[in-house]
């Protein structure tokens, strides 16, 4: 009877070793899963942190982006405005620049003129040149010289002398009644000559004032087309940042329902282990080369793994491998 009953015991020894051993190996799988678990919704929780933050950075670009827009429409505005006044002033100076240049080139030509009747007028030598301006008395010395000739007993001689020195008077009074009515006539040009050249000067001015502003309008236009460039660069950026972290979220989600979907296999494997372990039979030893080969390969896959764990910790992207290394299950 105590041989039947250490023969029974012998025989159900191996399948509670097993049972426990079993029992042991889930619980560490299960260990494992939930830190598994862990780190992953700790991660899924900054990803979404960082999505938050991301939209709200990308609301207020957009905010900056319209404010800019806004601005560079009323700067255009205020260019074009500019611009149809500095072709108003263009069309002032066009229809006047005709003007001003044929009354300055008519002034130059005047005064030619008159520089050679006064040519004329001087050519008496340097006392005709100081009374070329007398008219008084070069028209009573030819008035003399008439009456010499009408009156006096002269000889030839003396008379065709009179007769040269009353012909180059009366030239002279001549010129000198051409200059003045000369002189009046281009005092009157260079009247409305300066009066356009003040024109001219003032309208060159108001040019020169409002491409100044055009100038500076231009300038500004720059800076806040520059501007919403930047803004634009740095939208896509940030846009980027939060599709990323979209993308690491839906994979994180995949991995999450992975493990739980290998929790609910373990648990039913447990209770089917539990349930059968009676019935079942020992397993066979594992030869020694074959187990230390398993450890080797559960070493390298721990190895692979921690660096797997790392780099989702720091946020780095995960190849398709690593996301298998941590969450795949561990090998018997």
């Amino acid at each position: 009877m105590v041989q039947e009953q250490n023969s029974g015991n012998s025989a159900t020894a191996p399948s509670a070793a097993a049972s426990a051993s079993t029992t042991k190996k889930d619980n560490r799988s299960e260990n494992a899963i939930d830190s598994n678990q862990k780190t992953l919704l700790d991660f899924k929780k900054s990803l979404i942190e960082e999505q938050k933050v991301g939209e709200a950075q990308i609301e207020k670009i957009n905010e900056r982006i319209e404010e800019t827009k806004k601005v560079i429409d009323e700067e255009r505005v205020k260019l074009e405005a500019e611009r149809l006044k500095l072709k108003q002033i263009n069309e002032v100076k066009d229809a006047d620049y005709a003007k001003f240049t044929e009354l300055k080139n008519n002034l130059i030509e005047e005064r030619k003129r008159m520089r050679s009747l006064d040519t004329k007028a001087s050519s008496g030598g340097p006392r005709a040149r100081r009374d070329k301006y007398n008219i008084s008395s070069l028209t009573k010395a030819l008035e003399q010289i008439e009456r010499d000739i009408q009156t006096k007993k002269l000889s030839k001689d003396e008379e065709r002398r009179l007769v040269l020195k009353s012909k180059e008077i009366a030239t002279r009074l001549h010129a000198l009644r051409v200059i003045h009515k000369k002189e009046d006539t281009y005092k009157s040009m260079a009247t409305k000559f300066e009066d356009i050249k003040g024109k001219m000067n003032d309208i060159f001015d108001q040019k020169a004032d409002v491409g100044k502003i055009i100038g500076k309008i231009k300038s500004n236009l720059d800076e806040l087309l520059n501007t919403r460039e930047d803004l634009y660069e740095e939208r896509r950026g940030v846009i980027h940042r939060v599709r990323e972290a979209g993308a690491k979220i839906e994979m994180v989600d995949t991995q999450l329902n992975a493990i739980e979907f290998k929790r609910n296999r373990l648990q039913h494997s447990s209770e089917r282990q539990r349930r059968y372990s009676p019935e079942r039979k020992p397993r066979h030893e594992i030869p020694q080369d074959k187990m230390r080969k398993n450890r080797e390969n559960q070493d390298l896959w721990n190895s692979l793994k921690e660096v797997a764990m790392k780099k989702m910790s720091s946020g780095e992207k995960l190849t398709f491998d690593e996301m298998k290394l941590i969450y795949a299950e561990e090998s018997d």
